[in-house]
């Protein structure tokens, strides 16, 4: 376990842009992840060569995970290796060998360790510091998990939004028609459970058709809802609601990684004091709109991207209120033109791109 969580700090030093995560979180996720081990089965590895560690994977087997066509899918994910062909052999081989025992006929990934976490590798803009809960890795990667026969199968996108855009017209027209029957509210504390309830039913009505898509189980959704109340004000979240029924949110997460960029991703002896002191005094001056969905009954209408729109300026305002700067939503699917026009019409542009690859077994 050491070894695993460890790695990242050889293949990462000297790169400006790493953002190392907290140790302790990695360790939760990865080895006490008791919501998601419930439904998913994970294993880990770690290369050597010699007395020294080179590399590491995960595979994961997640019964909640529909089949896909050829049959069952199983996702590989934490891939992290020096760059040298023969370990991401060694690596692609061990994940590949440990799916097929388990009836997988096509491996998937990087998951980190499932589509409602970190997925997809970065492709495109190296340079930037990753935002809280998304990836960053060297440019070798890609060529390399390539010349393990795996090939993209979908593109992620990440957009920089400035929380301070001006509306276009028609939404403006089309949201204060809707305001007549729409109301826009913040995460209220007192019916919290309520909140955390509403929000799970729809994200995972509004995504039920989309790509990859796997539910938040109850108890999963809850364990990311706790960590979320923690960091988050109530007006980073926002409903939606017709005749007092919620039919879109949205939620910005404070950008931990703006404040935990220089502690190794250790919170002892002094981590812990500093990143405190940060998150109660400085505050983060960027965001990222990681969960957001809109019901589905509501998508192919006219007030769908209302909704959408309504949240997202809602959210904003609170952003802007508390000095944001700078926001990533995302990510995106390449193919939803809905949501990236939406993104698009207030200003935003692409940020970043990340790749799932997939390979059968």
């Amino acid at each position: 376990m050491r070894d695993f969580l460890h790695l990242p700090e050889r293949i990462y030093a000297g790169d400006p842009a790493y953002v190392p995560p907290l140790l302790l979180e990695q360790k939760q996720r990865v080895y006490q992840n008791h919501p998601l081990f419930a439904h998913c089965e994970v294993a880990r590895w770690v290369a050597w060569r010699g007395a020294e560690p080179v590399g590491r994977i995960t595979a994961q087997m997640d019964r909640l995970q529909p089949e896909v066509e050829g049959g069952r899918l199983g996702y590989f994910g934490m891939i992290e290796a020096v760059d040298d062909p023969a370990v991401f052999a060694a690596l692609v081989k061990v994940a590949e060998d440990w799916l097929r025992a388990r009836g997988a006929a096509r491996m998937r990934g990087p998951y980190n360790l499932s589509i409602n976490e970190e997925i997809g590798l970065l492709v495109e803009n190296f340079d930037d510091p990753p935002y809280i809960m998304m990836g960053h890795a060297p440019r070798y990667y890609g060529p390399r998990l390539e010349e393990q026969g795996l090939a993209g199968v979908k593109d992620l996108l990440t957009y920089m939004v400035q929380p301070d855009f001006v509306a276009p017209p028609v939404m403006t027209k089309l949201a204060e028609r809707a305001s007549r029957r729409v109301t826009i509210r913040p995460f209220n504390r007192k019916t919290k459970a309520a909140d955390i309830a509403a929000m799970r039913d729809i994200f995972n009505d509004a995504w039920a058709d989309n790509w990859g898509f796997v539910p938040f189980t109850e108890e999963e959704f809850a364990e990311t809802a706790k960590a979320l109340l923690m960091l988050l004000p109530d007006d980073y979240i926002q409903f939606a609601e017709i005749e007092g029924k919620p039919v879109a949110f949205i939620t910005a997460f404070p950008n931990l990684n703006e404040m935990i960029h220089d502690l190794r991703g250790r919170l002892f002896p002094f981590g812990w004091a500093k990143l405190l002191w940060r998150l109660k005094m400085q505050g983060a001056r960027s965001t990222r709109v990681a969960l957001m969905g809109v019901r589905k009954a509501h998508q192919n209408s006219r007030l769908g991207p209302t909704l959408a729109f309504l949240v997202i300026d809602a959210v904003r305002k609170a952003m802007i209120a508390r000095g944001v700067s700078r926001v990533e939503m995302g990510w995106i699917l390449e193919d939803n033109d809905g949501m990236r026009h939406i993104i698009e019409e207030i200003g935003s542009t692409i940020y970043k791109r990340y790749r799932v690859y997939e390979k059968p077994l």
